[in-house]
């Protein structure tokens, strides 16, 4: 975000987190120590007022003293359709007009035609961004959601490249008889006045819009394939015009003008429905939600559109119907087929008090739903923006193929100058000049560069997101090939997440009745499995809670309170020896060597029993640490839990590696510590615990069945409760990054190949327009192969 005009400049800032006068006072004092800096700040409103009079700070000054005081901005995000680009360089003009405006971030994507911009609210409207990308030469709105809104641009785009072809090709036909004719021997079979009449109209009517956007690109101090394609049918159309008005003893070259344009209107129309067919999952995601609910209002049922229905609303579902918001089930039974959410085409068991998500199938029976979440708080609208924010993001590898669109443009315009100046001087024929030149023009195009890598992330974010694994960003689907070392947690990881009381002794001091009524007392308000556990096996028991209090959270560790003043401890064999609690270890022992998790209760530093908890391992958690290890991945479970408890899960599971005893705090520093030793880390996850570790390793999974704190960390949401999902998250990474280089290599090689040929005269114009119009298209095609690519089931071998 850069300002470099000096003169006064007024910002008015909104303010976040101040509790008092106080606050205002200490922002005041911040900003006003920075040079050239004069600031109020109101508590009241929650503002800054701030006026800067020359040049010594800046408003990324302000907006630093700000944040260092402790206090935040509200950013908001503006996304945007644009139109008007037709290559890379275009996006890359935008995005470069945009970061000279008081904005935090900006990403244009060429291929979805979307940018994104993140901007501090108070520096800038989205008015004034979208005047600055007008004022760039292009057009841009707001971004609508919904399936319609999208499907009619898409429609629109593509109904008027299709009316552009379909007349350019109508006046081109007989030219490109004339030149076939040529080609044979004959020439001139259609007067020059005839083809001055056919090409005129395919110039400047059918090509208007290449001389609009290579007059913005222009104006905005750049170039862009626009640019070459006007150049070389102006020159090709305006040398032949000269010949036909003074009667000159030259060819004319109408022929070559009209068909590149017609050929590159075809690329471009070619190019409009390949981009569809990209985003054609989001597509097909959104259509999986019904129009309209059976709202159930006093006992009637009335149908209404899904947009009618509130939080807590009351619907129907009959059998074959979609789930038409997220919900829970008051009554009835039924199987609903996820696969939508999932990848899993087995249907789930539901009954009342589970939770059911919009445009999942509800195969058997009637459902009475309350509605939990709707329109955009939908799993999946959340689905949808993860799949979108991931489409409109840039991969590392895309960074080259900026770098080089950056300066193509000017390159080849440099070669088409030298071109026609040395075949001048060695042949000392001025038409072979110009038509190599003009050659040299119409065969670079950057656009095929600049599709290479995002086409292929869309299609590959999109497949995943079919089969039940969100990639939030194209880092996360570039960098989950690159894994070396997997880090798994053990509980809800590795095992179901989901332990049950195995064994219990309690000592002679209590009875069973107090024992469990105070363990469901201390665990009753915490979510933490092991916690769920204790409390559904003292309610199997009938067994009510006593009261105690003051309840204090040890995480890691366990729970201390008091009950009747006397000091309670329930948790870990660590935690009552630090407190001096004498515990028995041959009985704590022979738990742990069975694998199983234990948990004392001491009451006034005396202990009252032992309760081991087992927690079974998934069913394809072997299968997959096998399979992660025949891809050279190395796998290391991490865990709070003992060194035997680890080993002994770590011995089914035939994992060499483990880290056992670390507390939820330590798991950063763990992962920080393989970090440093080189390795590229990816983490997996299921709680809350595992949050800031997940954020940390450079890409991180979440299961879909894990906390949302977890989930809003990972990288790589598997929405499947499997751990194959880890498999075949890596195996879509390197099919895409696969196409993704087959794309650059084959951008390369065109360009590489193309260009000298036509500057060495080896190339007609014509044909040097059809491979410009047909590069992109093989790129795109090439990206749409990954449509095929499904989740196998996958070897350990």
């Amino acid at each position: 975000m850069s300002v470099h005009t000096h003169q006064v400049r007024h910002f008015n800032l909104p303010v976040h987190g101040m509790s008092c006068t106080a606050c205002a006072v200490r922002i005041e004092k911040v900003l006003n120590r920075l040079p050239d800096v004069h600031a109020e700040v109101s508590f009241a409103n929650e503002r800054a007022q701030v006026r800067l009079q020359g040049s010594a700070s800046s408003i990324e000054d302000v907006i630093q003293g700000i944040q260092k005081a402790g206090f935040a901005l509200h950013e908001n995000t503006l996304e945007l359709n644009i139109e008007g680009m037709s290559c890379t360089a275009c996006s890359q003009r935008i995005e470069k007009v945009l970061k000279r405006q008081p904005i935090l971030n900006a990403q244009v994507n060429f291929a979805t035609e979307t940018a994104s911009v993140r901007y501090v609210e108070g520096l800038i409207t989205p008015q004034e961004i979208i005047s600055t990308i007008e004022k760039a030469g292009f057009s841009a709105q707001q971004k609508k959601t919904g399936i319609d809104t999208e499907s009619a641009n898409r429609s629109a785009q593509f109904k008027q490249q299709k009316w552009l072809f379909l007349t350019a090709a109508l006046f081109t036909l007989p030219l490109f008889i004339e030149m076939l004719a040529m080609m044979l021997g004959y020439h001139e079979i259609i007067p020059r006045g005839i083809q001055w009449l056919l090409a005129t109209p395919v110039q400047f009517w059918c090509g208007r819009f290449f001389y609009k956007h290579a007059l913005n690109a222009v104006r905005g101090g750049s170039a862009n394939m626009d640019v070459l394609v006007v150049l070389g049918t102006s020159a090709a159309y305006l040398f032949s015009s000269v010949v036909l008005f003074f009667n000159l003893s030259e060819h004319v070259y109408f022929e070559a003008s009209a068909s590149i344009i017609t050929l590159v209107l075809l690329g471009k129309l070619l190019e409009a429905r390949a981009k569809a067919k990209t985003g054609a999952a989001i597509e097909q995601l959104l259509n999986l939600q019904p129009k309209q609910a059976h709202q159930e209002i006093n006992g009637q049922i009335i149908d209404v559109d899904v947009d009618q229905l509130a939080l807590n609303d009351i619907f129907i579902v009959r059998a074959g119907e979609s789930i038409p918001v997220d919900g829970i089930i008051i009554e009835g039974n039924s199987e609903v087929n996820e696969a939508m959410l999932t990848g899993e085409s087995m249907p789930v068991s539901k009954q009342p008090d589970d939770s059911l998500f919009a445009g999942t199938v509800n195969h058997h029976g009637v459902l009475k739903v309350r509605a939990t979440g709707i329109g955009q708080h939908t799993m999946i609208a959340r689905i949808v923006h993860m799949v979108e924010q991931a489409q409109g993001s840039k991969a590392e590898i895309q960074r080259l193929a900026d770098q080089i669109s950056s300066f193509f443009v000017p390159a080849v315009l440099t070669i088409s100058v030298l071109t026609f100046g040395f075949t001048w001087w060695f042949t000392d024929t001025f038409t072979a000049s110009l038509i190599s030149a003009v050659a040299v023009l119409v065969i670079a195009c950057p656009c095929a560069l600049g599709l290479a890598t995002p086409t292929a992330i869309m299609v590959g974010t999109g497949r995943g997101a079919q089969s039940g694994i969100l990639f939030r960003n194209a880092q996360a689907l570039e960098h989950a090939q690159r894994i070396t070392t997997l880090v798994l947690d053990k509980t809800g990881t590795l095992t179901q997440g989901t332990p049950v009381v195995a064994s219990t002794t309690i000592q002679a001091s209590i009875t069973a009745k107090v024992f469990w009524s105070v363990i469901s007392a201390l665990e009753s308000h915490s979510e933490h499995p092991i916690a769920r556990a204790l409390v559904d096996h003292a309610q199997q028991l009938n067994i009510e809670s006593n009261p105690v209090q003051n309840i204090e959270i040890l995480p890691g560790h366990g729970i201390q309170a008091e009950l009747d003043s006397q000091r309670v401890l329930l948790g870990s064999p660590r935690l009552l020896a630090h407190h001096d609690v004498q515990l028995d270890q041959a009985l704590i022992e022979e738990f742990e060597a069975q694998g199983q998790t234990v948990i004392g209760l001491a009451i006034n530093g005396q202990i009252q029993g032992y309760v081991g908890l087992h927690d079974s391992i998934r069913p394809d958690a072997k299968s997959t640490i096998a399979a992660l290890k025949a891809r050279g991945i190395d796998v290391i479970m991490l865990t709070g839990d003992t060194a035997r408890v680890a080993q002994v899960v770590a011995e089914q599971l035939e994992i060499q590696h483990y880290i056992a005893g670390v507390l939820p705090q330590d798991k950063l520093s763990e992962i920080e510590r393989l970090k440093q030793q080189g390795k590229w880390i990816a983490m997996v996850g299921d709680g809350i615990n595992d949050a800031p570790a997940l954020a940390t390793a450079d890409v991180a999974f979440a299961i879909g069945a894990g906390s949302e704190i977890a989930i809003e960390a990972a990288d790589v949401v598997l929405m499947r409760n499997q751990l194959s999902g880890l498999i075949h998250a890596i195996d879509l990474s390197q099919a895409t990054l696969s196409k993704v280089k087959q794309n650059l290599f084959f951008a390369f090689i065109y360009n590489s190949l193309g260009i000298p040929l036509a500057a060495l005269g080896l190339l007609n114009p014509v044909l040097a327009g059809a491979a410009m119009a047909l590069s992109s298209v093989s790129v795109l095609s090439n990206s749409l192969l990954l449509r095929r690519w499904k989740p196998r089931p996958f070897s350990s071998e």
